[in-house]
């Protein structure tokens, strides 16, 4: 029962120290992995939400410090107008062609275009036993979105004064969550792809869609009444900060992944516990060694 445990931890660990993407590996005294270590050899799991949770915290404040900075500084100085400004010449200028591609890009922004992709995204990691890609893909768009739902609790803009072509709540408006969450989902999966493919072609194939994609749907988010450009701004810097702490924590995980392998190995020599330690049991059982006696 014991070496079946052992085998199993084994392999768990082992899967969660490989990863097909070197964006999520911890370079050797990089900040990941002194993160790991501080944490005293905790299970990969417990690293990686203990920087998830974390992260969520400094994103969060980050994202309403920007919030008030916004609504109690920026809007009392001419940024104000032009921000409105903005917005109101794009809703002066709508056609129904223009009408049904912002409502195209308001979709590839949102659900359930981005929950399905993330979705198939980790099943098929996990099926392969990628844990980190697959936790990347669920909890980049979790991350965001979480960050949104507690910035609009404390952060109260009314979006702009123009047609809005949503019904959705009217003091909403910062920061843009479809803009973030582009940007997340995106551009986080080409920063994963372009760490591991070196194509240059399909390098800025590739990045110029995941520049392109977030743009398109920031735009049609202002078209539609639904949001300012300050707005926008501010979900940029939360889509960024999604993914600069997503790759923070699976890399703290991937090296308390690698740190335990060691341990487990030695854990499964012979006459050791899973600790490394001599088994005193086994080492009792032994039959005593006659020696000689020395002659006086």
């Amino acid at each position: 029962m014991t070496t079946t445990v052992r085998r199993r931890d084994e392999r768990r660990d082992r899967d969660a120290a490989s990863c097909p993407f070197p964006l999520l590996d911890a370079r050797p005294g990089s900040a990941p992995e002194r993160f790991a270590q501080r944490l005293g050899g905790r299970h990969p799991v417990a690293v990686f939400l203990t920087a998830l949770i974390g992260g969520f915290l400094l994103l969060a404040a980050l994202s309403i410090g920007l919030g008030y900075l916004v609504t109690q500084l920026v809007l009392h100085t001419g940024l104000g107008a032009d921000d409105e400004s903005f917005v109101r010449t794009l809703a002066q200028h709508r056609t129904p062609t223009e009408t049904d591609l912002s409502e195209i890009g308001s979709t590839v922004g949102g659900a359930p275009v981005l929950p399905i992709l993330a979705g198939l995204i980790a099943l098929v990691s996990a099926a392969l036993r990628h844990w980190r890609v697959a936790a990347f893909a669920v909890f980049v768009l979790a991350l965001e979105s979480a960050t949104y739902r507690v910035t609009t609790l404390v952060i109260h803009r009314d979006r702009p004064d123009v047609k809005r072509l949503e019904d959705l709540p009217v003091d909403d408006s910062f920061p843009s969550g479809h803009t973030a969450a582009a940007i997340a989902v995106y551009a986080g999966l080409v920063l994963l792809l372009t760490s591991r493919i070196r194509d240059r072609a399909f390098r800025a194939l590739a990045w110029t869609v995941a520049i392109a994609l977030p743009v398109f749907v920031a735009l049609s988010r202002m078209y539609r009444g639904m949001h300012h450009p300050l707005d926008v701004a501010g979900g940029v810097i939360v889509g960024l900060g999604a993914i600069a702490v997503l790759v923070f924590a699976c890399r703290a995980a991937g090296a308390a992944a690698a740190a335990r392998r060691p341990a487990l190995a030695t854990a499964g020599a012979p006459g050791t516990d899973r600790t490394g330690r001599l088994d005193r049991i086994t080492r009792d059982a032994r039959p005593s060694e006659t020696r000689p006696k020395a002659a006086r």
